[in-house]
């Protein structure tokens, strides 16, 4: 399987870099893309466009500002997409939807099967447990430009299946008291922390906390690489880590 990897020279573009010349599941470099390519590898160039050679899949890593151009050159080439990107805007998220009625995409906020089997657990802890408070919390390096972050969302998103009435709180501040309906998201910035993620469920009389951290990037290229093989020969359809694990 032939991939063009969409952001080549980002931390994670070079952690699953590694992996296709190692050919991990079969996997190939196909070429790279990067803005900031010099030539120095004449593997990686500068735009989707530049590259006409044979492949199979695209995988994302780079920014949602260039969910558009990615997507159009998808299409055109009739490629499937895997986007790991975050940060999404509604306009963006559109175009993601859009492009899933003419090739696969496969579309996460995370690619760790952890954070997949803990939105199943949450999920399941929310709807046994209609009376409690739940609050999301979630670390993440200093660098990081978005808030509250894709897995967060995706967490917040996957409790709402089985709570239609929630309605997210960023980052409370202010006077007044929650609401029975309000899930909490609250964002923390520090040091060079990979990933952690608690849902945190609580009534008067007990509380539960389901936590995930991430203890290298190698997980999410893993991640991404297994979302390869499942998305190769699917049909169009817009696909997600639930889809893995289901």
């Amino acid at each position: 399987m032939k991939i063009i990897m969409n952001g080549a020279l980002g931390k994670m573009g070079r952690q699953i870099w590694t992996l296709l010349e190692e050919g991990k599941n079969g996997t190939e470099i196909a070429c790279g893309i990067d803005p900031s390519a010099d030539g120095t590898d004449p593997r990686i160039l500068p735009a989707l466009t530049d590259f006409t050679g044979e492949a199979d899949m695209i995988i994302d890593f780079s920014h949602h500002a260039c969910t558009g151009a990615l997507l159009d050159y998808a299409v055109k080439r009739a490629l499937p997409c895997i986007i790991a990107t975050t940060g999404h805007t509604a306009a963006e998220l559109e175009l993601i939807r859009k492009a899933s009625e003419s090739i696969p995409v496969f579309h996460s906020g995370n690619f760790s099967l952890g954070i997949a089997v803990l939105c199943d657990f949450a999920k399941r802890a929310a709807a046994l447990m209609p009376g409690a408070d739940i609050e999301i919390v979630e670390k993440h390096h200093n660098q990081k430009l978005d808030a509250p972050s894709g897995t967060a969302l995706m967490l917040a998103n996957e409790i709402k299946t089985a709570r239609e009435e929630a309605t997210f709180v960023c980052g409370r501040y202010g006077h007044g008291k929650r609401t029975a309906k309000e899930i909490g998201i609250h964002a923390l910035r520090m040091g060079g922390v990979i990933g952690e993620h608690e849902v945190i469920l609580a009534t008067p009389t007990e509380t539960i906390t389901l936590k995930h951290e991430a203890h290298t990037r190698a997980l999410f290229a893993d991640g991404a690489l297994a979302a390869a093989g499942f998305l190769l020969g699917k049909p169009h359809g817009l696909y997600t880590m639930h889809d893995i694990v289901k």
